[in-house]
């Protein structure tokens, strides 16, 4: 299903819920004790890793396929809402699909770090999908993500800048916490994820300072609401700069250009337009001094803030019965070595172009 361009959530629920059942039968114990599953380690899984190329990582763990399987679940999720926001005019429904798409995504790999992963006998390596600080910013990013659908949908609907403000101001935080999880990665696997993640701070943060100057216009402080406009022109900018950068970092993973997009280019045009009206308002009625230093976004956003929707395994396949593990004889198999990384390259899947009709600066995946 990972490379079928016409699967849906729907059809991917069935399709892993079928798989995690039956592969629950070799972690489980059947046999009625406490004892480890006598299967758990028999077969070798290799996987290959984000941020690593084509040389996998391998254990002879059948928690370690598990939780590699669902690792590449909760990515398939962040393509399909990459994918569903690139259409040409979305609908109402299909946000709420790519909103819903994201937080199911972080609920996955949140559930995999706390629950499942510390389950492997052999650890995560340094850079690997499953260390923590990677597991860490994949959560954080479909959080912050998800929270762009519902800044998008509260400026469409019009709604009060304050909350936009605060929204935009979370977001920002969100994309600076999961910079600085990456922060002591090596740079030639981590620097260009870093590079987008600190854009997306600045976007998000010019926005904070563009919609808290419009809520201090409205409460007649102008010279305070023309600070916090100069500090948005800033962000901004700098902004700007990143997506370069960015786009000059060699690194893992596509290259996406948020500059481009209409939601990034509106921006620039909003917080120009509502400076300039903030300076005509001063120069004619307020005659407030402009502070040196930017306002406070002492922030706090009550709605629209994006939970993990949790994620829990099927239940035990009823194919796997304490009769059926009975007459599993490990004796009589042929006897594997212990699971030793190799370095052969394993070939990447094929997958379909999916790429979206225009650019939604998504790049998670």
């Amino acid at each position: 299903m990972f490379t079928d361009v016409t699967c849906n959530p729907e059809i991917m629920k069935n399709a892993t819920d079928a798989y995690f059942s039956l592969l629950q039968g070799f972690i489980t114990a059947l046999d009625g004790t406490t004892q480890e599953n006598k299967m758990r380690f028999i077969q070798n899984f290799k996987w290959t890793d984000t941020l690593q190329g084509n040389t996998p990582s391998a254990q002879q763990d059948a928690v370690f396929e598990l939780v590699s399987m669902a690792f590449n679940v909760a990515l398939w999720y962040t393509k399909f809402a990459s994918r569903l926001a690139g259409k040409e005019n979305v609908t109402e429904a299909e946000a709420k699909d790519v909103h819903r798409s994201l937080k199911v995504a972080a609920g996955i790999f949140k559930t995999l770090k706390e629950v499942h992963i510390p389950r492997l006998i052999t650890p995560a390596e340094k850079g690997r999908d499953l260390e923590p600080r990677a597991m860490d910013t994949y959560i954080i990013q479909c959080q912050a993500e998800a929270q762009e659908v519902t800044i998008a949908r509260a400026i469409e609907l019009k709604h009060n800048a304050t909350l936009i403000a605060a929204l935009a101001f979370e977001t920002a935080n969100f994309y600076q916490k999961a910079d600085h999880t990456l922060n002591t990665l090596e740079p030639e696997c981590s620097g260009k994820w870093r590079k987008y993640l600190e854009l997306k701070q600045h976007f998000y943060m010019a926005y904070a300072y563009c919609y808290n100057g419009q809520t201090l216009l409205a409460s007649d402080k102008c010279g305070e609401a023309i600070r916090s406009l100069q500090e948005a022109e800033k962000c901004y900018s700098r902004a700007e700069a990143l997506c370069k950068e960015y786009r000059q970092t060699k690194g893992p993973g596509s290259t996406a250009k948020p500059s481009e997009q209409l939601f990034f280019l509106k921006l620039g045009g909003l917080i120009k337009n509502t400076l300039e009206k903030c300076q005509r308002e001063n120069g004619f009625i307020y005659f407030h001094k402009v502070p040196a230093e930017a306002p406070d976004l002492e922030l706090k956003a009550s709605y629209g803030l994006a939970e993990p929707i949790a994620f829990e395994l099927p239940p035990l396949s009823e194919q796997c019965t304490p009769e059926v593990y009975a007459t599993f004889d490990l004796t009589k198999g042929a006897k594997n070595d212990k699971a030793k990384p190799k370095e052969a390259e394993v070939k990447p899947v094929k997958e379909p172009d999916l790429k979206p009709q225009k650019d939604t600066g998504c790049v998670i995946s």
